[in-house]
């Protein structure tokens, strides 16, 4: 048309769509090998001071009290790192992060046994236990974000592994190096396993980019709160008993400091807008639930693997190599019973809370069975015992992990990876506060109750005022008998813990669907 002006149609804006998660491949299988690699390494590594203690300490000249320091510090460091880690990986990317992290923890380790002083170690360890805290959340991440919902379920059950096989697996492993490689081979042991990793998360993971502008909302009132308060309650717990709890001065101040730091925690984190923690998660009731249950079946599995260890160390004068058999009869059967378990679960009429019920009650029943030892038992009759600990561990971890996760959107999983992580850090401190408490007094009780009996009786003092090696060798006898004692009431309270977790089922958790059948219609979720 004469006079008027002919406009081109506009080109078509081109339609940008999210990008969905990667797919998954063999490279990425890879990946994720890498860092469940890097985890047992680093829960292997976490129980070395723990283990050969007694050794090292000859080795290095320091005395118990020092030598208790390296296990506290560690495990402090440890915990704070699992609840800060996401947010770093989140930034600075997981493969790179992850990396460095590794990386770190191996050098670490070349150079545990040159340290010069003790002071250099407490350093180094404090370090080495942060670096290896960081990477538990990493594989919870890794499993959340790249695995298929078919394989998802599976995914959990190998970050079970490293809750439940792995720690089974470090009795072992330190004891065969301290035997036969010599005592740097305990702190060394990490490096070439440590480097496999590297290559497969370096081969495997994809790079994503780096987010420095989170940096310019770091929260450091969080960090300076939350990092000391966590420290601080660790060590509180893993030092208790040794320093007669709250009859120390430090111990009140560990403690009662730490609760003050970690609620200034949470409020900051309440408000903040970019936290460490989603604290309006905890709504949630499954994710309540979870993180109450995974620090109690923690504590149930540590009892298992600790008081039978302790009863053959100190009344059969048992070596950690010959205790080794004992943690093996858990942590072998499991790399079947941990896939099982995930088939089970993966099946969507099977209900998750019911098979973590299954799996308390044959916990319990394994202490049930440990209640009856005598002053007669060696390391065969905790076998059976330990056979119901194969089935019953996973059948614990993988619904209580389905609880926590399968509800998440996108967005949450390094929130709940964070809390979920720092909780377990956390339920090996207690555990080991409880366990130490409970022996202490138990012990002294029955020690009481005992010579009471002896001395009312008259027929064992008789003739041994002026016989020194046969009061000491009544002396022995009797604390042998007061630890058959405590170990029997150590039994009959992870009982009590399993019974009270049981009564929560019915109450907090809901039913929660394995995501391979996401296809099927589902009840909402409450």
């Amino acid at each position: 048309m004469t006079g008027s002006i002919m406009l081109a149609p506009a080109a078509a804006a081109p339609v940008v769509r999210p990008a969905g998660p990667a797919p998954f491949t063999p490279r990425i299988a890879a990946g994720l090998a890498g860092v469940l690699i890097a985890v047992l390494v680093s829960g292997f590594n976490e129980h070395v001071t723990d283990i050969d203690l007694t050794d090292i300490r000859g080795v290095l000249g320091i005395g118990h009290d020092e030598g208790t320091w390296l296990t506290a510090l560690y495990e402090a460091f440890q915990v704070s790192a699992m609840a800060f880690a996401p947010w770093c990986a989140v930034t600075f990317s997981l493969r790179r992060f992850t990396i460095t992290m590794v990386g770190l923890f191996a050098m670490l380790a070349v150079a545990a046994p040159f340290t010069s002083s003790i002071t250099s170690l407490y350093i180094l360890r404090a370090v080495q236990g942060f670096a290896g805290g960081a990477l538990p959340p990493m594989l919870m991440t890794v499993a959340l974000r790249y695995l298929p919902p078919k394989v998802k379920v599976y995914g959990l059950g190998a970050y079970a592994l490293t809750a439940t096989c792995g720690p089974n697996l470090a009795t072992p492993l330190a004891a065969l190096c301290f035997e036969y490689l010599g005592w740097r081979a305990v702190f060394w042991e990490a490096i070439p396993l440590s480097l496999i990793s590297i290559f497969l998360v370096a081969y495997g993971l994809p790079q994503d980019p780096l987010r420095l502008e989170r940096l310019r909302q770091f929260n450091w009132r969080g960090l300076l709160l939350g990092f000391p308060a966590i420290c601080m309650l660790v060590i509180g717990l893993m030092q208790g008993d040794r320093l007669d709890w709250f009859h120390s001065p430090l111990i009140c101040h560990l403690i009662i400091g730490g609760v003050f730091l970690f609620m200034m925690f949470l409020l900051n984190e309440w408000f903040h807008p970019l936290p460490f923690f989603r604290i309006q998660m905890l709504r949630s009731r499954d994710l309540s639930f979870s993180l109450i249950a995974v620090a109690t079946v923690l504590v149930l599995a540590v009892a298992n693997i600790e008081v039978p260890s302790a009863y053959l160390a100190e009344v059969r004068g048992y070596r950690p190599l010959q205790t080794a058999p004992m943690a093996l009869v858990i942590a072998l059967p499991q790399l079947l019973a941990l896939p099982l378990v995930s088939a089970l679960c993966n099946i969507r009429r099977v209900d998750c809370r019911w098979v973590l019920a299954g799996g308390l009650l044959l916990m319990a029943a394994s202490a049930y069975g440990g209640s009856f030892i005598t002053s007669d038992w060696f390391r065969g009759n905790f076998y059976l015992l330990q056979a119901l600990q194969v089935f019953g561990q996973p059948m614990a971890i993988i619904p209580i992990l389905m609880l926590a996760t399968m509800k998440l959107a996108p967005t949450d999983g390094p929130f709940v990876s964070g809390m979920f992580n720092m909780v377990k850090g956390f339920a090996n401190a207690i555990a080991a506060g409880l366990i130490s408490f409970l022996e202490t007094r138990r012990e002294h009780t029955h020690s009481n109750i005992l010579l009471d009996h002896y001395g009312a009786s008259n027929f064992v003092l008789s003739g041994l005022n002026d016989k020194p090696r046969d009061l000491a060798a009544f002396a022995q006898a009797v604390r042998d008998q007061a630890l058959v004692l405590t170990t029997a009431d150590i039994n009959l309270v992870m009982i009590g813990i399993a019974v009270a977790l049981l009564l929560l089922i019915p109450i907090l958790p809901t039913r929660v669907y394995p995501p391979a059948s996401a296809g099927v219609p589902a009840p909402a979720a409450h």
